[in-house]
């Protein structure tokens, strides 16, 4: 659902612009505003996803009011005005408008501002890393969160235990550092010198955390964290 808001200071105009504004499903019209300065102070309060603009207005014209806007939402100007499509295009609008706007032109406009809408907010586009890239004797090494067993702090240096190598991979970075870049719903802070994968845990005893046949300490400081795993 797209939250917008409606600015024309022509009453008949702008009861027109609500209606069709109603009849589009994906739209919620949250204020109807007769000029800038109304609509000024309905985005002080309101998340505002596209508004819908007049250009000649009294006080502040539409070009003038979205130049006031430091991080405007998606505008579509709609205006009786050709000659100033260019200097709104300039300004990043989503479309422009010629009066009077048929229906079927005022859907074409909105369905873009809904691709535009949906690529923005598509949280699937965004798939999280799964790996990082470590300095190893000067050659970047891809490590795969998913191939770690756990992480060891040696002072400078951790060293990466990985379940496809017997070897762990040794490179210069602290072990929060380190604890940062990693997933933080897959690896927890055990020790002050291990992070663990938690999905590599076989075996859970008092003071030790086993991985296959690795014994690794847990520490009283970060005892709660495991104790909210085993509790899940």
């Amino acid at each position: 659902m797209m939250r917008c808001i409606a600015v024309d200071d022509e009453k008949l105009v702008l009861d027109l612009l609500i209606d069709n504004i109603g009849q589009v499903p994906y739209l919620q019209l949250v204020k109807a505003c007769r000029n800038a300065m109304e609509a000024i102070e309905v985005l002080q309060h309101e998340k505002i996803d596209i508004i819908f603009l007049d250009i000649q207005m009294p006080r502040l014209n539409g070009l003038q009011f979205i130049q006031t806007l430091q991080h405007p939402p998606m505008i579509i100007l709609i205006t009786a005005y050709e000659k100033y499509a260019l200097e709104g295009y300039n300004l990043n609008i989503v479309d422009y408008l010629l009066k009077p706007v048929s229906f079927e032109r005022f859907l074409k406009a909105c369905n873009k501002a809904k691709e535009l809408f949906d690529l923005k907010n598509d949280k699937t586009r965004e798939q999280p890393a799964d790996h990082i890239f470590v300095n190893v004797e000067y050659t970047l090494v891809k490590i795969l969160f998913a191939d770690i067993l756990f992480v060891e702090g040696l002072k400078d240096y951790i060293k990466i235990h990985l379940a496809s190598a017997s070897k762990a991979v040794l490179t210069k970075m602290s072990l929060k550092a380190m604890e940062e870049k990693l997933p933080a719903d897959k690896f927890i802070r055990v020790h002050k010198s291990f992070i663990i994968a938690t999905d590599k845990i076989t075996v859970i005893k008092r003071d030790f955390a086993c991985i296959g046949s690795h014994e690794i300490p847990v520490s009283d400081f970060y005892k709660e964290n495991l104790s909210r795993l085993t509790n899940k």
